[in-house]
């Protein structure tokens, strides 16, 4: 729970390694042990904890298994839900998938992470029935920038953890504290093996990252961290490619809660929208 967030210190950091079960070089952000069964390399690496799991790879492996549960070519995920129930261990878990309500235009699905005995994340995934509506096809989002307007960013580098270790990261004009402009990019592919994932699964794997990307401010001690306690991501189109663009902003209330929202793009324009609920809680300043 957040309750027991703590951010990554020197000491913790020492020990990342081993929390995630992995070796350095692996490709992957996860091993498929088979079936149901996932292992997490050191590129899913959490910020906060070193023996935590990253939300942004977490959803990926989810939306990985909800895209291949009793899968129908007429539909596709449209909203996905994740509420994160605690500290989302690093190294071997499960995905338990079911269906909550079967329909012939509408379904909703629902997935589970368990580690160490309990759910840590649950996510409910809505399937819409595809069809013809390119006649009155529209959009109101303001696309971003291309990428080639955009120059090399390092301020990812502000935040520890093998997972911001692994990707890449570009700005755009407007870029700031509080209002992120940014494209993402991850050499890694979600699973081992080769096992193919969709640009959906690659996408919506780093869009947990706008709360770090349009951060207000730096974690440090004697300021706040600010960990989300659920990923909200509505897509109304269907992305391509590996670059993710977030036009990102948060919110910070004066009595302990925030909220991180964000237009979703591929390069070739927007695509979806995500919200993040934001628990603020002051650093102690021994870590």
């Amino acid at each position: 729970m957040p309750e027991t967030t703590t951010c990554l210190t020197a000491e913790s950091a020492a020990t990342a390694t081993a929390a995630a079960t992995a070796v350095a070089d692996t490709a992957s952000y996860y091993r498929h042990l088979g079936g149901n069964r996932y292992a997490s390399t050191i590129h899913a690496q959490g910020a906060w904890n070193a023996h935590e799991q990253h939300m942004a790879p977490v959803t990926g492996i989810m939306v990985h298994a909800l895209e291949q549960f009793q899968p129908r070519t007429d539909m596709r995920l449209v909203r996905l839900s994740f509420d994160i129930l605690g500290l989302i261990p690093a190294g071997e878990f499960s995905i338990e998938t079911t269906l909550l309500r079967p329909g012939k235009t509408i379904e909703l699905l629902q997935a589970e992470l368990i580690a160490d005995g309990r759910v840590a994340v649950r996510g409910t995934a809505w399937r819409l029935q595809r069809g013809d509506s390119s006649v009155v096809e529209a959009f109101e989002d303001k696309p971003l920038e291309p990428l080639d307007e955009s120059v090399a960013w390092s301020g990812l580098n502000t935040w520890p953890g093998g997972f911001i270790k692994s990707i890449e990261g570009r700005t755009l004009p407007g870029h700031r504290k509080g209002h992120g402009r940014a494209w993402l990019r991850s050499p890694h592919t979600m699973l081992d093996g080769g096992e193919h994932s969709s640009a959906l699964v690659r996408l919506l794997g780093l869009a947990d990252s706008a709360n770090g990307v349009a951060a207000r401010i730096l974690p440090e001690p004697g300021s706040f961290m600010f960990p989300n306690v659920d990923l909200s991501l509505h897509i109304y189109r269907e992305p391509v490619g590996e670059w993710l663009g977030l036009d990102s902003t948060v919110t910070f209330a004066g009595d302990g809660v925030g909220l991180t929202s964000s237009v979703l793009h591929d390069e070739q324009g927007p695509f979806g929208r995500s919200e993040q609920i934001l628990t603020l809680r002051p650093i102690p300043h021994n870590q």
